[in-house]
């Protein structure tokens, strides 16, 4: 069970003093500072703290939940307080997801040098294990977990304990027998290899393994043809099958000899069936894979509502840290709220609120990309203009590309590394013919309620995980992305400097369109308008001026002219925003706008919930760049497409999903032992009004484990090109709305079909790994031959007893069709 990890703890100087333990101060404000002893513990994969070195200790945070270690220099917290602590002391640990930073300082720069070189060693190990580094660590971590007495031993009375702790209640003559037959030193304990043994036994896969003997011919080995077969039959890898066989054989099997002879063994088709490569998202929509060469409006754009917020719209912090978490998710348009500050510089805070104040220059100084809302008097707007000049440099886009006319907005590739400004800009530069008191009427946000948009059904039972999310605070998300298409726009409001606003709440006056020269001169392709009616935009509007809609506008737009709506957004960009009600931060579902082919649809990224996963998992394709295509009737000024009243032809689709098994799924409270879910899992599509349905399985009792379902749901959808699929796992509760576990949430466009793995998420967006769900997704046209076929299928699938069935297009196994299930219990429908 050794591991790299286990090794450089008993080697490396910093991992040695971290293990005996230290005594440094935890910042959480200004005012909030404590000392804490904090300890490296044995296992190297977890940090204990207590109140002193002879306190009671407990958890404070896994190795794999840390992104990076930042200095001292680099902490906006830590900075405020340089006065009490040299910066050199201090220190940040970042973690993935909503989860807040870490601020610690040490009692000297040596003890503070030891953590960060420590820490981010370990960060880096975890992140460069291979499958089977990650699988001997795994192991080995429930070992130590299992190992109640610290002796390196492990009775059998243990291991029932650990079982619970594996979220698994088995029956303990069944449990034992498993004890055993890996005790082979008839110790009564298990110790190292025997241990390896035990779980191996634990994790043993019978639908894989019966899935293998499906296609080997002697039950031991897939030769290079049955593989080859078994890919492009199963897996619909076509023409790609014979070369991707050899592929995945010399990196999936771990026999060196079965290398050399090109065969497949059940370990190695396991380990592809649990890679990258089996995983659900196809990989080759990982990169940037979609032509980045069209005008800006043929993209939908990864946007956020008021990024400096780190919680609610009211007393929520403001943070320099909201910028960063944002970008580094693929975000490529942020908002800053600019307001006149003392001292002559403009502060960034939500106005006529009490969320708290950061300055403009630090924003700058933090990122070098940013969006930007003004509410400044002319003098400070100088001040923004010169702060953006002298800050971003040539980053800045200030002319038109290679001076071409503006006839048409430029693509991301040519806007690679610049950033835009989307603001207004002065009548004497460009007239609008729009009254300004009638501007701000148009301006003004509608909203006399927040509508549960196009998908009541859904919202009625998602959008309770954003509230409760709200109400327990919970924390921030980080998700790295390439460095690809660097474009943000924001946009910039002017005030006159008689309407700059006090200490009110908030405030009726009325404000004019103004704006400096310098200031207006920064807006080149990204112009600010009013919305009057989509007939005034046609004929008096260009291709670079940009409108902006809140939820409730947009979605009575798209009720009411939704063809209108699309043929808009084919024309010119336009921008989405969430409803003033939503004080909370909560946010509304995204799709229902990108159906109209809106670019810049802009969450609250500080709150988790289906909305946000809907959003992540939209955007991770195309190399997380922030940009994806819309698809060609989106983009079409002449479109006869509408959302909500499809008229053919579209190209529908059957898709026929089947949730086999689960692995390792994670427990909803940790807190007790004996606390096993009962799991189910949600199949969700969202796309057009028509598409968006839901379906899911009974639920398994008393196993997380490796619980078993071999359910098959069917979905019709008429338009997949703006499908997504989520996929939710929750516990089922009688007495409650079941609890969520993890999900996973993918684009039509990016899923594989065959038998894949979907590596779950937290409600964060980070990794719960090595939990995941095993599924056979089958993707086929709409024939009215198959129709039939279909419904007589899934009507002996709901009636059948828990088996496994291949669903094939065309069946041409029906001898190795059915697999034989885990013994499990499944409870009634939940």
């Amino acid at each position: 069970m050794a591991s790299q990890i286990q090794d450089r703890l008993t080697t490396d100087q910093d991992l040695l003093l971290m293990q005996e333990g230290t005594m440094m101060r935890k910042v959480r404000t200004k005012t909030w500072k404590k000392p804490r002893y904090f300890k490296l513990q044995s296992d190297g994969m977890t940090v204990w703290h207590a109140r002193q070195a002879e306190g009671i200790a407990k958890p404070t945070f896994s190795i794999s939940d840390v992104e990076t270690i930042r200095k001292g220099h680099d902490s906006e917290l830590l900075r405020c307080l340089t006065e009490e602590f040299p910066l050199e002391q201090g220190f940040t640990i970042v973690f993935h997801g909503r989860r807040p930073n870490l601020d610690l300082v040490a009692n000297s720069v040596e003890e503070a040098q030891i953590w960060m070189r420590g820490l981010q060693l370990l960060v880096d190990l975890v992140t460069s294990l291979n499958y089977q580094e990650q699988l001997d660590q795994w192991v080995s971590e429930w070992f130590h977990r299992g190992d109640r007495n610290q002796d390196g031993r492990m009775s059998f009375e243990e291991a029932q304990r650990l079982l619970h702790l594996m979220n698994v209640e088995m029956d303990q003559e069944y449990a034992l027998n498993l004890f055993q037959e890996a005790n082979v030193s008839q110790s009564d304990t298990l110790e190292g290899e025997e241990f390896v043994q035990f779980y191996k036994a634990l994790t043993k896969r019978t639908e894989v393994e019966q899935l293998f003997e499906n296609f080997s011919s002697d039950g031991q080995k897939l030769t290079l043809l049955e593989f080859v077969d078994f890919l492009r039959e199963e897996q619909k890898e076509k023409d790609h099958a014979p070369d991707l066989a050899l592929e995945f054989i010399d990196l999936y099997e771990p026999s060196e000899s079965g290398r050399l002879l090109h065969v497949m063994s059940k370990d190695g088709f396991l380990r592809y069936l649990c890679s990258k490569d089996g995983n659900i998202f196809n990989p080759d929509c990982l990169p940037v894979y979609q032509d980045m060469t069209y005008p800006l409006n043929h993209y939908y754009i990864n946007s956020s509502h008021n990024t400096y917020l780190l919680r609610d719209q009211l007393c929520g912090q403001s943070s320099v840290e909201g910028y960063i978490r944002a970008l580094k998710r693929g975000c490529r348009c942020v908002e800053v709220d600019v307001w006149d500050g003392p001292g002559g510089e403009p502060i960034v805070y939500h106005g006529h609120t009490l969320t708290s104040r950061i300055l403009f220059k630090d924003v700058m100084a933090t990122i070098a990309q940013y969006a930007f809302q003004n509410h400044c008097s002319w003098e400070q707007q100088q001040t923004l203009a010169q702060h953006l000049t002298d800050i971003l440099g040539e980053q800045l886009l200030n002319t038109t590309i290679d001076e071409l006319l503006m006839d048409k907005l430029p693509s991301p590739e040519q806007l690679q590394r610049k950033i835009l400004v989307k603001g207004k800009k002065l009548r004497a530069i460009e007239d609008i013919e729009v009254d300004e008191e009638e501007e701000e009427e148009l301006e003004k946000d509608e909203d006399s309620d927040v509508d549960p948009g196009t998908y009541p059904e859904l919202d009625t039972q998602l959008q309770p995980e954003s509230q409760e999310l709200v109400s327990g605070n919970k924390d921030d998300e980080v998700v790295a992305c390439p460095m690809s298409c660097l474009l943000i726009c924001g946009h910039i409001l002017a005030q006159d400097p008689s309407t700059i606003p006090g200490s009110s709440f908030l405030s009726n006056q009325d404000s004019r369109t103004i704006s400096c020269p310098d200031l207006s001169a920064l807006v080149v392709y990204l112009r600010t308008v009013p919305f009057c009616s989509f007939i005034h935009s046609k004929e008096n509007y260009h291709i670079y001026d940009v409108s902006s809609f809140s939820e409730t506008k947009a979605r009575n737009l798209i009720r009411e002219e939704g063809n209108e709506f699309v043929q808009h957004n084919a024309r010119q960009l336009c921008r989405v925003y969430p409803s003033g009600l939503r004080t909370d931060s909560s946010n509304f579902h995204p799709q229902e706008f990108w159906n109209a082919g809106c670019h810049m649809v802009a969450m609250n990224m500080q709150t988790a919930g289906s909305a946000m996963d809907i959003c992540d998992g939209f955007f991770r394709q195309n190399g997380g760049s922030g940009y994806v295509l819309k698809p060609e009737f989106l983009c079409d000024i002449q479109s006869s497409f509408n959302p909500e009243r499809l008229i053919s032809p579209y190209k529908a689709k059957i898709l026929l999903v089947q949730v086999i098994s689960g692995q390792q799924l994670p427990k909803v409270d940790n807190i007790k032992e004996s606390s096993i879910v009962d799991p189910l899992v949600k199949v969700e599509l969202f796309g057009v009004p028509e598409d968006t349905r839901q379906q899911e399985t009974n639920y398994v009792e008393n196993n997380g484990f490796n619980p078993y379902w071999g359910q098959t749901f069917c979905f019709r959808v008429q338009v997949p090109e703006l499908a997504i699929l989520r996929f939710v796992v929750k516990d089922y509760s009688w007495t409650s709305r079941n609890n969520f576990i993890g999900q996973y949430t993918l684009p039509w466009t990016c899923v594989k079909q065959g038998y894949r793995h979907i590596s779950l998420l937290s409600r964060d967006g980070t990794s719960l790994h090595p939990a995941s769900i095993f599924v056979y997704i089958c993707m086929r046209e709409d024939l009215e031959k198959h129709r039939e076929e279909l419904e007589a299928e899934k009507s002996t699938e709901a009636l059948s007893p828990p088996t496994y069935k291949s669903l094939k297009i065309q069946s041409q196994r029906k001898d190795q069709s059915r697999i034989k299930a885990p013994r499990q219990r499944l409870g009634k429908d939940a």
